[in-house]
């Protein structure tokens, strides 16, 4: 009950479930389904959380979880309270979208997520040029984990996210769209002068070193654990884990450790005289691109960003367009190689 100038007035249910961050908490544990683990991201305690998810619970008149040992499930209530919980979420950004169709439509913000792991230069490029044809729309980068992208994104805190696909990590993707950018190549990264002139190597073939890559809950670790299981070859032995391709690049050269990386990262570092780069055998491939909600791009400032960037790369393909950013940044001109003074 709320004391209002004198008199008590009884909270309806709905204010019940709606108040603070309850069904924040209870999409957090849906997804993690461990106590533990949702607690830690959502920033408090077990206890607390516990006690908001019996709160909801009595709220409903149902459990929404049940244990079958040590894991947990959603109950019947608890999958009707997840598609409940995920259609007002539906709804919240339908209506913040449509209000960004028909106020400030041409000027204003464009929040993008970026992955962390991604080679950002042609996004920086772009955005440079970008700005001095459309100073009127401000453009913000954020450098996210692929759990955040898809948490901003389910939030309407970002407009556009840059990742790498398919991924299965997100459990709802209907109200989403993908608009491709390029086809990625994983590389396998090396110092091994006996495989310096192989243009492509064999899974098991990596196995003879040990390796440095990102976190286990990183995109690229998950696409090589995957490729090698499906293989049926034992994973890496990996001693040191990075969250950017800079710090794996960086290890790797200072300690002959093998990685894998994009062809883009390779492309806009330069060679390494103590690294080579070669392709799986057989190959490991994922596109790298837009993703947004429905409709996201019906709002005219981010639709034509995303058209404006469609022209940028007609001009310029995106391995062009690193190669130029590359020979710009390391001073390299094509047309004087072999000049002498």
């Amino acid at each position: 009950m709320i004391n209002l100038k004198g008199g008590w007035i009884m909270k309806s249910k709905q204010e019940t479930i709606f108040s603070s961050k309850t069904l924040t908490y209870f999409l957090q544990l849906a997804e993690t389904m461990n106590y533990t683990q949702a607690a830690q991201i959502l920033g408090i305690t077990q206890p607390a959380l516990t006690q908001q998810i019996k709160k909801l619970e009595r709220t409903v008149g149902a459990p929404l979880f049940y244990s079958v040992g040590k894991k947990l499930r959603l109950s019947e209530a608890g999958n009707t309270m997840l598609s409940a919980t995920h259609e007002i979420y539906e709804v919240l950004n339908q209506a913040t979208d449509e209000i960004q169709q028909s106020t400030s439509a041409e000027s204003g913000e464009i929040n993008i997520g970026l992955l962390a792991s991604v080679e950002y230069s042609v996004f920086e490029d772009f955005a440079i040029q970008y700005y001095k044809e459309n100073p009127d729309v401000t453009i913000n980068f954020h450098m996210l984990t692929r759990k955040e992208i898809w948490d901003r994104l389910e939030n309407n805190r970002i407009d556009l996210a840059i990742m790498y696909l398919p991924d299965d990590s997100i459990k709802n993707r209907k109200p989403y769209r993908s608009k491709k950018i390029i086809t990625e190549d994983l590389l396998f990264i090396h110092n091994d002068e006996k495989m310096a002139k192989r243009k492509k190597i064999r899974l098991k073939d990596t196995l003879n070193n040990v390796w440095v890559t990102y976190p286990r809950e990183y995109y690229l670790d998950q696409v090589l654990r995957e490729n090698y299981k499906n293989a049926m070859v034992d994973l890496p032995n990996a001693v040191a884990r990075f969250t950017t391709p800079d710090q794996i690049y960086q290890f790797s050269a200072e300690t002959g450790a093998y990685t894998a990386l994009p062809n883009s990262y390779i492309i806009a570092k330069g060679a390494d005289s103590n690294l080579h780069a070669a392709q799986f055998e057989p190959g490991i491939k994922f596109d790298l691109a837009f993703v947004f909600r429905k409709d996201k791009d019906e709002i005219p400032r981010v639709g034509r960003l995303l058209d404006a960037f469609d022209s940028y790369l007609e001009a310029d393909d995106y391995i062009s367009r690193l190669t130029q950013i590359h020979d710009q940044k390391y001073g390299v001109n094509h047309h004087d190689e072999g000049a002498k003074d």
